[in-house]
């Protein structure tokens, strides 16, 4: 006779058990039984799969008000972010942090860049007059890159429209003297003003043209619709939108100084949505008097502050009203802070005890620095954060600013921390060093580096790489046996979500060994 139990007992035995396999999250982060810990150092507990993984929502809040479809952030740095990765980033359903290591005028025109590559109904359009020649639009495509032009009566918006100029119409045409009038296409389809965007995406779609002028009841031009927008929202479904314009999202990092307020002003100008406090150390007086001020002047753009890593920190920001926090001091992979300053915290372990924080007055945090990989992003997340950014993940990818350059073979772009003396000593003739501001050095006479210059392999287009990550993601959060990101957050509180720390046999254990050699390749 068998002493063994019935196989129908196994989930009923399993009830029996005193202890859950694993920890919970807050014993794993028990600072006083292992210290501040990195994501390298512990594991989340697999879990029961009962759906397909691209059936898994990504969709997280990065401030009180504003949602992204993918929780992912590019840093604002002068080797990761401007106006080509901000496109990419919302386009894939996340946001873009416009670096401030440039003039004013520079950054706001990098936003402004963002906000016009995709529309819902273009409020502003470039118009021109029948009065206006072929050289004009020529200009406009060299600056723009387009040449669809509606042409009114005044050469202004709510003018009389009386034509269109696309690029088939100048195409062959050799007299660039020649006005307007004489070579616009005048018989046009248009929609009234009072279309919703849906059917005026049905008309563009059927009528074929590449732009639908919005009419009102006399025939004045009130808006425009394109295209290649409908062609975007097609192959972009996840893309990060403003709900009443339908424009990508876009975010921009200032410091704290008094010139900064003047930078802000041109910014929210050209259509910012977030704003990033750029510090090593956002506790300070300089960061709180600044929230305060953009609340009072600009309400409608949203402030993420920091840097911090701890609660104390944290405390003062929120009171000061920020509608999210950046957590991270010293984890990036070209930051030195730790080692220079001897400040800062386990990335970890700063995650979930400011996350755990925040989250009590509704703020959501952002995870900076130390992202290597797929699996450190579903830990930051695990560990209350809403989304993470990445600086030496995304330096790589073509979109990145910089150029490739070759070394043993290994095709390379250059990557520089915003700390590193190289940063510190690139000066606008107008604005001063965003990156002296950001560690509070303006005045110094000898720059303290605490960041690093160096070199990351190619990743070609943050396209095709960030669709990796978000594939990446849902595959372990699947896994992990949790739908959505909110239901993961809400798991690990609960302490259904299990964790197990690991030592550092655990660590090469669980990566590549035991191999002559191997190429590791991370999608196809």
């Amino acid at each position: 006779m068998s002493s063994f139990l019935a196989p129908e007992q196994a989930l009923s035995t399993l009830n029996e058990y005193e202890h859950r396999d694993g920890l919970s999250v807050e014993a794993l982060l028990d600072e006083q039984l292992s210290g501040g810990l990195t994501y390298n150092d512990f594991l989340i507990l697999p879990g029961y799969i009962d759906f397909a993984a691209n059936a898994t929502s990504l969709e997280s809040k990065i401030t009180k008000n504003i949602s992204l479809r993918t929780p992912f952030m590019s840093s604002p740095m002068d080797t990761v972010t401007e106006a080509d990765m901000a496109i990419s980033m919302a386009l894939l359903g996340g946001i873009g942090i416009i670096h401030h290591n440039c003039s004013a005028e520079e950054q706001a025109d990098m936003v402004r860049k963002v906000k016009k590559f995709e529309n819902g109904f273009i409020m502003d359009p470039i118009v021109l007059s029948p009065t206006h020649t072929v050289a004009d639009v020529k200009e406009i495509k060299e600056t723009h890159g387009f040449c669809g032009i509606p042409i009114t009566e005044t050469g202004k918006m709510h003018g009389k429209l009386v034509g269109m100029v696309t690029a088939r119409d100048i195409q062959f045409h050799m007299d660039d003297s020649s006005t307007l009038d004489s070579i616009m296409t005048k018989e046009l389809v248009v929609a009234q003003k009072d279309i919703t965007l849906a059917d005026a995406n049905r008309i563009l779609f059927t009528s074929k043209k590449g732009k639908l002028p919005i009419v009102d009841e006399n025939g004045c031009l009130v808006s425009l619709l394109a295209r290649s927008d409908l062609l975007k929202n097609q192959n972009y479904p996840l893309a990060s939108k403003k709900p009443s314009s339908k424009q990508l999202l876009v975010g921009a990092a200032i410091g704290t100084r008094p010139d900064d307020k003047e930078r802000l002003a041109l910014l929210a100008e050209a259509g910012l949505d977030v704003v990033v406090l750029d510090s090593s150390q956002g506790n300070s007086v300089y960061q709180i008097e600044m929230i305060k001020w953009i609340k009072e002047n600009f309400p409608s753009v949203d402030v993420i502050a920091g840097n911090v890593v701890t609660r104390e920190q944290a405390a003062n920001l929120i009171a000061a009203g920020a509608d999210g926090l950046r957590i991270g001091m010293g984890s990036g992979s070209i930051c030195i802070t730790q080692e220079v300053m001897a400040c800062g915290r386990p990335q970890a372990t700063a995650v979930y005890r400011v996350s755990e924080f925040a989250a009590r007055f509704g703020v959501p945090t952002v995870a900076d620095g130390g992202i290597g990989n797929v699996g450190h992003i579903v830990k930051a997340i695990a560990l209350g954060a809403s989304a993470v950014m990445m600086g030496g993940l995304l330096a790589g990818c073509e979109e990145a600013p910089g150029t490739y350059f070759f070394r043993d073979g290994v095709r390379l772009k250059r990557y520089r921390g915003m700390g590193s003396i190289d940063a510190m000593t690139k000066v606008n003739s107008k604005d001063g060093n965003a990156a002296t501001k950001r560690y509070f050095s303006e005045g110094d006479t000898v720059k303290v580096a605490q960041g690093v210059v160096g070199n990351v392999v190619d990743k070609g287009s943050v396209r095709n790489y960030l669709t990796y990550l978000i594939t990446g993601v849902q595959h372990s959060l699947q896994d992990i046996g949790t739908l959505s990101v909110e239901q993961f957050h809400k798991d690990v509180a609960s302490g259904k979500v299990r964790f197990e720390k690991r030592t550092a046999a655990a660590q090469m254990e669980g990566g590549v060994h035991g191999l002559h050699s191997f190429e590791k390749k991370l999608y196809a």
